[in-house]
Parts: structure tokens; C-alpha cells; sequence
């Protein structure tokens, strides 16, 4: 029976579930693969079990083999390039004074493409651009307009909690993020501290929200009218993972009364 693994890949850090036609592979091992953009290196993940899977829009493809010490050392040959492709690229923006930010290229292990990663506030036209490029590297060119968030998937490194920015390691899809959930996790609302490097909410903020929303469904709202041991009163504000609100009371006592105290109205 054909194995099938879950293999990283790409600038952008892709999954795929790959078959591999033949052998084992174990965790963090290197490999070549074939994917729908072409010939590629990758990294070993784990085994592509169901209930991997079915946490996981991953494309397909194949594991062709164990990278070899040639295929590592060709890789890094690549990456080298890449910083000419790079330089070469810059200066055509320049020259044809397109207003777009070149912000990374990906020049792939079989040769088949090389993707340039660009920022840009409006649409560009960027045909001749394309045309000049494949008249200097003779391959096919593809020029990928991205967002910030995206542009920190290419190129952060680590977040202000000094781990490796999340959407670099682990994060398949950016979620979308609101300020609301700061407010409801009582986190400071000075943008400054709340955003990650690509200058938008931190995706961090989303990951507990979940737990937030379902314990808040267990308080009273603000404003509504409670019933205690020591009294009738109204809820002022809550505090959601403690499971408390504070109460003014009719005589104007403020205290703070868990969910366990609040006594049918």
C-alpha cells in the first residue's frame, strides 16, 4: 500500500500530502518532490494519517526521493542565484518605474519557474516586466502579488513573544483577526504592543477566542439584572476566564460574585 506523507515546501511554506511510491520516510528528513508547480524540495512532516488530513487543505503530489547530498548542494546553489534573479528583477521595476515593492523570489529546484513575490497598493501591469525577465533567465516567469501579512510569511523571523513568527512554522491559512478579540481577552488595546511583525492584529489573538466566546456564553451580560446571597444587584463588567462578574448592588456595594453565586432570578 502507497504511504502518503505530509511534506512542507516552498517560499511560502506549502503542505501537501504526498505518495511516496517507495520507502519510508521519518520526520524532518529532506526530499524531492513533485508538485503542480513542479520540481521541488521539501521536508518530511509526518505520516499523512486521516485525521491529519482531515485538519488539513493540503494539495498532492509525489515524494520522488531521500534528497541527496548533490540535490542539497544544487539547493543552495539556487538560493544564491535567487540573490541575482533578485538584483536583476529590482532593476527592471526600476527602469520601467512600476510602482510595486519587490519583496522576494523563489526560483524553483527543477528550473521549471521562477516566482517573484511583489507588494503593491493598485493593479500593475507587469507584462513587460515578465517579458524582459524571461528573455534574461530563459524559463517561465511568475510574478505573484501578496499582502503584508504574506510579505511576513516570507521574511520574519521571530515575534515579540521570542518564538518563530506562526504563520513561518506552523499556519496554513492567515485567520482573519478583529479587535474585538482584544477587548474580550482584556488585552491592551495600544496597537503598537497588539500587532505582529507584518504591522496587522497578531494571529495569537485568535487562538483562544473559541474558549473566550463559549465562557462568555455562561455570564449574564453587563447591564442585566442578578440575584445573589447578599442581594439584588446589576452586572458592571466581567472578568471571562474566571468566571466572575462585579455587581452593584441596590445599596451601591460593588463586589465581585463568581457564576457559582449567582442564584436564579
Amino acid at each position: 500500500m502507497t504511504k502518503k506523507y505530509i511534506v512542507r515546501y516552498g517560499a511560502m511554506r506549502l503542505l501537501g500530502a504526498f505518495e511516496a511510491a517507495q520507502g519510508e520516510y521519518r520526520r524532518a528528513v529532506r526530499v524531492v518532490v513533485r508538485t503542480e508547480r513542479g520540481l521541488e524540495l521539501g521536508e518530511v512532516l509526518c505520516e499523512a494519517r486521516e485525521e491529519t488530513l482531515a485538519h488539513l487543505q493540503a494539495s498532492g503530489g509525489q515524494i520522488l526521493r531521500q534528497a541527496s547530498t548533490g540535490d542539497l548542494i544544487e539547493a543552495r546553489r539556487l538560493r544564491d542565484q535567487e540573490l541575482h534573479e533578485f538584483e536583476v528583477c529590482q532593476q527592471l521595476v526600476g527602469k520601467l518605474q512600476l510602482q510595486m515593492q519587490l519583496v522576494d523570489v523563489e526560483h524553483l529546484f527543477g528550473g521549471e519557474r521562477i516566482i517573484f513575490y511583489f507588494l503593491a497598493e493598485k493593479r500593475v501591469d507587469f507584462r513587460e516586466l515578465v517579458r524582459e525577465l524571461a528573455r534574461e533567465f530563459r524559463t517561465r516567469i511568475e510574478m505573484r502579488q501578496i499582502g503584508v501579512r504574506d510579505e511576513a510569511k516570507l521574511l520574519a523571523d521571530y515575534g515579540d513573544c521570542g518564538r518563530p513568527v506562526c504563520c513561518n512554522t506552523f499556519l496554513t491559512s492567515m485567520p482573519p483577526v478583529s479587535m474585538r478579540m482584544a477587548k474580550m481577552q482584556k488585552s491592551t488595546v495600544d496597537p503598537a504592543k497588539i500587532s505582529g511583525r507584518c504591522g496587522r492584529l497578531k494571529c495569537c489573538l485568535r487562538y483562544e477566542m473559541e474558549t473566550y466566546e463559549e465562557l462568555l456564553k455562561l455570564l449574564p451580560p453587563v447591564g442585566a439584572q442578578v440575584v445573589t446571597s447578599k442581594g439584588s444587584g446589576t452586572v458592571l463588567s466581567q472578568d471571562i476566564l474566571s468566571q466572575r462578574v462585579v455587581v452593584e448592588f441596590e445599596d451601591g456595594r460593588r463586589l465581585t460574585v463568581s457564576r457559582q453565586e449567582l442564584l436564579p432570578s
